[in-house]
């Protein structure tokens, strides 16, 4: 890996900890193109619900396919986000188009997807 793209992990972290901040956010890590954990995680302390990590790959491997899609760009503009509100979760991804990455989320089930999209906005505003 190079210098620049551990610098950059290493500023996903950051943020991807602002986030962890929040009090509904379970889960923020940073995917690649290849679908794999390059930055982020779960909350410290927070016990994963049985599943956890195998929903969240199946919930990437569905949102990697829809961010990929781009018939519908030049028409109503790209993804901002893709959320799924599910009984013990919400699962929210942001697509990085420049750096082909994904901003994985998943919070409590009563979380706000408009205040998460915001406060990802905030947080990662100076992030390309």
């Amino acid at each position: 890996m190079s210098g620049n793209n551990d610098t950059k992990f290493k500023l996903y972290d950051e943020k991807c900890d602002q986030l962890l901040d929040e009090p509904e956010i379970r889960f923020a890590g940073i995917i690649d193109k290849d679908g794999k954990l390059v930055s982020g995680g779960f909350k410290k302390g927070l016990t994963p619900y049985e599943g956890d990590e195998t929903r969240l790959q199946s919930f990437l491997e569905f949102v990697s396919k829809a961010s990929i899609r781009k018939e519908y760009d030049e028409s109503l503009g790209p993804i901002n986000y893709l959320a799924a509100r599910r009984d013990k979760a919400v699962l929210v991804s942001f697509p990085f188009p420049i750096t082909q990455i994904l901003l994985l989320i998943s919070a409590e089930p009563t979380a706000n997807i408009e205040n998460l999209a915001k406060k990802v906005v905030e947080i990662f505003t100076d992030v390309n």
